[in-house]
């Protein structure tokens, strides 16, 4: 089932109307510890790890998926490549992050205000997208919240078991710009993202539980690769 089409498992945020945020899908990863088989494929015999991803950001708006041309995608979700492909995450994010200044210059649109960062390889994913909304919403209400201020948090990542999350995030847009905008080829994503000290956001196993081996994808059900490869 595509990802326009299921059932809404990402909530509109309550009270959401003025809060504009995007979302950057980092899809197009080698896979190597999935014999290169494109996570993004799998399924559970209803949806693939791209339908999930996509429809944990359903409220976001433009939405990038940044992967190979081979990805089929939704009607108005945009797609973009990391520059040389397989060059990492961080390629990846710039790439997409680029890509929404792009669309919004195209359609003389303001710039979101804020952008989820998202890997592809985490399926129940959608209340942790939920969690970073609301975070991200207070900080707009809370008193002295300043995004100018350089000791102020410039976004919130997930935290999970004492894990970081640097594929589980929320940042204001300019400033995660920003940062990504130079020497991201095969670089730390979490280099970057400390630039922007992110505060916490803590989360459960369960929901930011990824795919990243056979073992774990078997565990959460999604073993069918609808594609063989990009």
């Amino acid at each position: 089932m595509r990802a326009d089409k299921m059932p809404g498992s990402a909530l509109p945020v309550e009270g959401s109307a003025d809060f504009s945020c995007a979302a950057v899908v980092v899809a197009g990863g080698a896979s190597r510890r999935l014999n290169h088989v494109p996570k993004a494929s799998l399924s559970d015999g209803t949806s693939t790890l791209l339908d999930c991803a996509l429809e944990a950001v359903a409220t976001a708006s433009p939405r990038v998926v940044v992967g190979p041309e081979s990805l089929p995608l939704p009607s108005g979700v945009l797609r973009t490549r990391e520059d040389p492909p397989f060059s990492g995450p961080a390629a990846a994010i710039h790439a997409g992050l680029e890509c929404i200044a792009a669309d919004c210059e195209r359609s003389q649109t303001p710039a979101p205000d804020w952008c989820l960062i998202l890997g592809v390889d985490t399926p129940r994913i959608a209340p942790a997208v939920q969690q970073l909304l609301a975070a991200a919403r207070e900080a707009e209400r809370a008193a002295g919240f300043s995004p100018a201020d350089p000791e102020a948090s410039a976004g919130f990542w997930g935290v999970s078991e004492g894990i970081y999350q640097p594929l589980v995030g929320i940042y204001r847009f300019e400033a995660i710009r920003s940062v990504f905008s130079t020497g991201t080829t095969d670089a730390s994503v979490r280099s970057f993202l400390r630039r922007l000290n992110p505060a916490a956001v803590q989360m459960s196993a369960a929901d930011t539980a990824d795919v990243d081996t056979w073992e774990q994808a078997q565990a959460l059900g999604y073993t069918t690769s609808l594609w063989s490869s990009y």
